[in-house]
């Protein structure tokens, strides 16, 4: 008698919210070691990032270009700190450096994907810091734009 007078019990009201949105796993670290790198082709302009019509004509590109070997695991901090090696405006204590994947779609048009910003001088606590090119969609033959403001 208990579990018919159990089954016309109504039941609870059901969660109407959508599922919690999924967590991207980590990536899992590269051994760069044993791993190859790749040549990441890196263009730095001072105040803006460059037009996506700079970069339509093979061999044509911008000319201030920096070629980085560097693993699809690095981080924008990691990057932060090449450009600064070599772009000497990249080194004021108030420089943010804005990042872009520049790369052909499916016409054959390059195009322009800004993919995060970090700080001249970060600690690495910031979200976007920690990002690895992975992480971003970055693939093998993209070009990374750094706008430095």
């Amino acid at each position: 008698m208990a579990t018919a007078a159990a089954q016309k019990r109504p039941l609870p009201p059901q969660n109407k919210l959508p599922p919690p949105p999924a967590i991207r796993p980590r990536l899992d670290p590269i051994d760069r070691e044993k791993t190859c790198p790749l040549l990441l082709r890196v263009f730095t302009k001072i105040g803006s990032h460059h037009g996506e019509e700079e970069f339509a004509v093979r061999g044509k590109e911008p000319k201030d270009e920096v070629q980085i070997y560097t693993w699809k695991d690095a981080t924008l901090r990691e990057l932060t700190d090449l450009v600064k090696e070599v772009a000497p405006e990249a080194r004021r204590r108030n420089a943010k450096l804005s990042f872009a994947f520049v790369y052909p779609d499916k016409r054959g048009r390059f195009v322009m994907r800004q993919v995060g910003m970090t700080h001249s001088y970060g600690n690495g606590r910031r979200l976007e810091d920690n990002k690895a090119l992975a992480e971003l969609g970055f693939q093998i033959g993209d070009y990374l734009d750094v706008a430095i403001m």
